[in-house]
């Protein structure tokens, strides 16, 4: 990325100098990166052993090299060597590149695109920053150790790394959250308080968060005036104040279908837990043996109870405002007024309150300026847009921010969908006309996602350093920035080394850019337009775009919007094709690698236009159609609905972050399931004769591979003789496993802490005070304020303790101001509970204003119905110490019971994330890169390809909420350092970038790695495994280090050496003019369709070819494939040192540590390794 100081650099530059393009890296970099500079030795050691014929070395040198084996005029001196278990590489011997050879091929034969392996050594340039301290003898003097596919590792000494350079780059990757002050601190406590209430103040009179703050008072404020009411207060019974609890629980700051399905839900839950209670009295009671061990007989029933219902919260979060209904209800059921004799009054006492408190919600819910579900899709969609227009801003000052908003738009989308077809929804849009638009919208997304917008285009090209002369309004608009490099690629910052670019590449540069500004600059245009209307349309049709906008200058005009971007499209086809027919455009793009940049600039803008045309047609469509307002009934498939929840519910349940992440986390899992199999290796086969190896033109090929199965259905393998047994065993394991989850745990903890706090209810010593004072509040309370996931912090402790406190002293105050005045109460209700109510319902902190709420509510009520008698100092100490109690209870439970703790599970999804890299990079190459014939990518494939890789995009947005969540936790052993994980996580998506990037340019691009000479294809197979299965053994081991949290090895298989080496191999067989096939068929298939004919598949999709729309793109997407692999290998040093930075690195003894240094510093040789010594155990220490 360039520096600032460029652009400004940029208008002083003469006529003459051609325009320069800035090589970009992805919009996820860092903006500031730091990257150590290499002279020109550095750069061009690693191509001495291709350009020497005979490497001499001192006498103090034990390595001897040798001359080249193969391409080379001297003859191989493999067969001098002893070889033991090796093999001389008999069937990888290029035959056809030696003189006399039949095979040899006319020298006069021009490279295939797929045969310019001339970019190689762009991307050596990259591999020399991470190589440069070794002088490296890649040479195997023609002898190869197959090894029944596995690899052999290179290992080369650590470079040493600064950690302050470390540090100091992962600061760029942090998230937006940790440029807040922190919340745990005592110096900006208070102002930071004053800032929240003038920002919530501002937001409750300007925005619609003070009509859903008066939707949610009314139903309290009319039950809670009601409730003072004498005739009412008497005919409701002791327990009226439920009536306000049920208004408050299921408040109406929701949509109507939202606040329906709460309605239903909570009656259901509240008549089965009062049902399960009255089966538990009447059991108690039923005989006089049982009416002496009654409490036995509850207590049994209330385990059960507790522990099933919690089980279900933990499973299943749509049950959520159910089973917490249902357990306040059996809670109230079997500890009030507990006794030796039944009265079946208190059942009436409890629920005839709450169906008045859920009738009174729905009322208002339904008349007060409703909702019916259509305002937060319009939100959602409305966002979206802003976005997406941030996305085509040219240039972008903030591209990682841009980019972590696209990505987290992406995600959003998807759930606006959901929140729409889970509930009943009152709206013009019908869900599948929203399913379809929420595709084509990310469609739009992954376009954009995949644009270089970060820098200029083009700028300046015809205009002098000391010209006045305009440039014409399409140039200016898109403009190359000028720049001294020449550098193709640049990943870790805007340092590059300096290249000489010819004239030839100036004319190139200039004739290329000269003909795409104008159109592409059109197509941005046309792209910003585009969804601008479409964003006008459907705010239009929500009926939300005059509190949402866009403006009214805004035109509504589709169809002209489809016009213009077609009328563009086809400016931009024509000058493409023009310009690919000049003759003055060079027949390769091997030497000209800026003008490879440039198409890599304007291809995927064109791209994106064929999404955004997608979009608009759609657009188009439901505008032309004019739907009404039509009511929608739930569509989500019941299982997955059991799944989620709307967005109020997730609010106010708590713990909303952690949610999403564990979530995410689970559909992950669940979708890696199927791809991380288990290998099945195939059965060997006898050794031929020697005779039949040495006639190997005459052999078949045969298959000689295993398969890969799913670990269950090996398990469960019905051909196996003892598949009983396993099948017994492995549903046995299943159903073990799947106890141990946090549900099971999260019902124990709830059964264990709901059990003993419960006791005295039922001991003669103790049951008067708990039936007088009200004492199961402290049960109900732990039972709302525990959470399946996240137990709370010293911040939350401290904030819902105060908050208790404070409800119960306010409700005293409020009844004993003017004692018991119905008009006073109503007045310290109201200003008591319109802050605590927005606290509940729209803050971050949902659970510490409900306890204040329900505190407020049971202190204040409570001494207005109790006797004369009865103080009202009294009633509010004893029900606030039960809040108290019940609310300290409920977070010190899930401290030390299996507590949820920020850190560990970020450190556990990184482990993962690593992980699901590997499995989406071996998925990558084998479906994308080295496929069978007949098993060519689809578009089934590349659909269910983008479904994966939006879960991952989902993944990291979740990993990084996960990481400020960090901030809230007190770590006794000193400050967490959240930056080496920022920067984890910022490399492992650069990695899976790179990959998406892979796949995308695979499509255009087809990576045909076989070759027609058999034994040169051959030939780089062994490379091609060692570079893949470097990566995956290095993802490996640091995803078990951070798993597990041990550090990682020292050594780990160098995947840049492995790189390097299949690039310097496809560079020697260009080098020899060794041809390729531009169809993509290996040898071994053209044999086995000689022998039969391959089956026609009439009804088949469309393959990865015709997606690619032809092969004039495949030299320019040559260059992007090898430039994202290259990139991996980049990035998986980047994931090394910072997994490294959290886990630490497993070393020597710390006795042999100043030995090793000392041996070293002498003793390596220009392959890396020491040089006649015996490297020193390693320890975990």
């Amino acid at each position: 990325m360039a520096s600032t100081t460029d652009s400004g650099d940029n208008n002083q530059l003469s006529v003459s100098s051609s325009p320069h393009i800035i090589f970009t890296t992805p919009t996820f970099t860092p903006r500031f990166g730091r990257r150590d500079s290499i002279t020109a030795d550095d750069g061009s050691r690693i191509h001495q052993r291709l350009q020497r014929h005979i490497h001499l070395k001192s006498n103090n040198d034990r390595h001897i090299r040798v001359q080249e084996p193969e391409g080379s005029q001297a003859k191989s001196p493999a067969a001098s060597i002893y070889m033991g278990s090796y093999t001389p590489r008999r069937s990888r011997s290029l035959a056809g590149s030696r003189p006399g050879s039949i095979k040899s091929p006319p020298t006069s034969s021009p490279p295939s695109p797929r045969s310019s392996f001339s970019f190689s050594h762009t991307h050596i340039s990259q591999l020399s920053d991470l190589l440069q301290d070794f002088n490296l003898d890649l040479e195997t003097y023609g002898v190869e150790e197959l090894r029944d596919g596995f690899f052999d590792a290179a290992f080369f000494k650590p470079q040493k790394t600064s950690r302050e350079e470390l540090m100091k780059d992962a600061e760029f990757t942090l998230p937006a959250a940790f440029m807040k002050k922190h919340p745990l601190s005592l110096k900006h406590f208070f102002p930071r308080q004053w800032r929240g209430i003038k920002g919530i103040s501002k937001q409750l009179v300007t925005t619609r968060a003070g009509i859903k703050l008066i939707k949610s008072f009314l139903p309290f404020f009319i039950s809670y005036v009601l409730c003072l009411v004498p005739v009412i207060r008497n005919w409701l019974g002791r327990y009226n104040y439920i009536m306000v609890i049920s208004a408050i629980i299921n408040h109406s700051g929701r949509s109507i279908g939202a606040q329906i399905d709460g309605t239903i839900s909570t009656i259901i839950g509240t008549a089965g837990g009062l049902g399960w209670g009255a089966l538990a009295l009447w059991l108690s009671h039923s005989t006089p043996v049982a009416r002496r061990g009654y409490g036995g007989i509850l207590a049994a029933f209330l385990v059960v109870f507790m522990g099933a219902i919690a089980a279900l919260r933990s499973y299943y979060i749509r049950l959520y405002q159910m089973v917490l209904c249902a357990g306040m209800a059996v809670l109230y059921t079997c500890l009030a007024d507990t006794s030796t004799s039944l009265a079946w009054r208190s059942l009436f006492e409890y629920g005839i309150p709450w169906l008045f408190g859920q009738a009174i919600a729905l009322l208002v819910c339904c008349t007060v300026i409703p909702d019916a579900g259509a305002r937060s899709l319009a939100v959602s969609l409305h966002n979206a847009f802003d976005i997406m227009q941030k996305g085509l801003q040219l240039p972008q000052s903030e591209p990682v921010t841009v980019h972590r908003q696209l990505a987290f738009t992406f995600v959003n989308l998807s759930q606006a969908y959901r929140d729409l077809v889970l509930d009943i929804s009152i709206t013009r849009f019908k869900p599948s006309d929203v399913m379809a638009l929420r595709n084509l919208m990310q469609a739009v997304i992954r376009s954009l996602l995949s644009l270089r917008m970060e820098s200029h285009l083009f700028e300046d090209s015809d205009k002098d350093e000391d010209s006045d002369v305009p440039l014409s309004r399409a140039v200016s608009a898109l403009s190359i920035r000028r720049f001294n490099s020449t550098s193709v690629i640049n990943i870790d910052g805007p340092r590059r080394p300096q290249l000489y670019r010819t004239d030839t590449e100036d004319r190139a540069v200039e004739l290329v850019a000269g003909k795409l500004a104008e159109p592409t600059s059109n197509l941005l245009s046309c792209l910003k337009t585009a969804l601008q209307r479409c964003d006008a349309v459907l705010m239009d049709m929500s009926g939300h775009r005059v509190f949402l906008g866009p403006s009214k200058d805004v035109s509504s005009d589709i169809v002209g919007a489809i016009t213009s971007i077609r009328k563009a499209k086809i400016k931009y086809d024509e000058e493409e094709e023009q310009l690919l027919r000049n003759p003055n455009l060079p027949p390769t793009y091997s030497d000209h690698p800026e003008v490879v940049e440039i198409f890599l600039f304007v291809h995927p803008i064109r791209q994106a236009a064929n999404s955004a045309e997608a979009l608009l047609v759609k657009v188009n469509e439901m505008q032309q159609r004019r739907p009404g307002w039509r009511a929608y009934l739930p569509s989500y498939p019941f299982g997955k609905a059991l799944q989620r929840t709307n967005e109020q519910v997730r609010h106010d349940r708590g713990g909303v972050t952690a949610g999403f992440f564990f979530q995410s986390q689970r559909e992950l899992a669940k979708t890696m399931k199927g791809m991380a199999n288990v290998y099945k290796p195939g059965p060997r086969k006898k050794r031929g004769t020697e005779e039949e190896e040495d006639n190997y033109d005459n052999l078949e090929p045969t298959e000689s591979r295993g398969a890969y199965a799913e670990e269950e259905e090996i398990a469960m393998d019905k051909n196996s003789q003892t598949s009983r047994q396993k099948r017994l065993r492995y549903k046995t394991w299943k159903v073990i496993h799947r106890l141990q989850g946090f549900e099971t745990r999260f019902a124990l903890k709830v059964a264990i802490v709901t059990s003993l706090l419960s006791i005295p209810a039922w001991l003669n010593q103790s049951r008067d005070w708990w039936n007088k004072y009200e004492s199961w509040w402290a049960v109900i309370m732990v039972w709302i304020m525990m959470h399946p996931r996240v137990g709370g912090n010293i911040q939350d402790l401290l904030t819902r303790a105060i908050c208790a406190l404070f409800g119960a002293i306010w409700g005293g105050i409020a009844y004993g101001a003017d004692s018991g005045n119905p008009y006073v109460m109503a007045v310290f209700a109201t200003i008591f509970m319109i802050p605590m109510m927005y606290r509940f319902t729209q803050s971050p902190h949902p659970r510490s204003g409900i306890v204040g709420c329900i505190s407020f509510v049971v202190v204040s009520l409570g001494a207005y119905t109790a006797p004369d008698n009865v103080s009202v100092i009294t009633v509010a100490w004893t029900r606030g110490v039960a809040f108290m109690v019940g609310t300290v209870s409920a977070v010190v439970v899930n401290w030390f019971l299996w507590p949820f703790v920020a850190r560990h599970e970020l450190r556990k999804a990184l482990s993962s994330m690593l992980i699901y890299s590997s499995i989406i990079y071996r998925g990558v190459v084998a479906k994308y890169v080295y496929y069978e014939d007949g098993e060519e990518p689809g578009v089934e494939d590349v659909q269910q390809s983008e479904m994966l890789e939006g879960r991952l995009r989902e993944g990291f947005v979740r990993i990084r909420q996960l990481l400020a969540l960090t901030r809230h936790e007190i770590r006794l052993r000193g400050p967490f350092n959240p930056l080496p994980y920022s920067a984890l996580i910022a490399a492992c998506e650069r990695f899976f970038e790179y990959l998406v990037s892979v796949r995308q340019s695979s499509l255009f691009f087809h990576p045909h790695y076989v070759s027609e000479n058999e034994q040169a294809s051959e030939s780089l197979l062994a490379f091609r495994r060692d570079a893949v299965a470097c990566i995956l053994m290095n993802l490996y081991v640091l995803a078990g280090a951070l798993r597990g949290d041990r550090k990682v090895p020292r050594y780990l298989p160098s995947a840049a050496s492995a790189r390097k080496r299949l690039l310097d191999h496809m560079a020697l067989l260009e080098s020899m003019n060794v041809p390729t096939t531009s169809s993509g068929v290996s040898v071994k298939s053209k044999r086995s369709k000689r022998r039969s004919k391959r089956k026609e598949n009439n009804n088949s999709n469309e393959t990865a070819s015709n997606l690619a729309g032809g092969r004039k793109w495949s030299q320019i997407y040559s260059y992007s494939y090898s430039q994202s692999l290259t990139g991996c290998v980049t990035q998986l040093e980047q994931l090394c040192k910072y997994t490294k930075e959290i886990v630490g690195e497993q070393g020597f003894d710390p006795i042999l540590e100043d030995e090793y240094e000392d041996i070293t510093s002498d003793g390596v040789g220009g392959h890396g390794f020491l040089n006649g010594q015996i490297t020193p155990r390693t320890t975990r220490g």
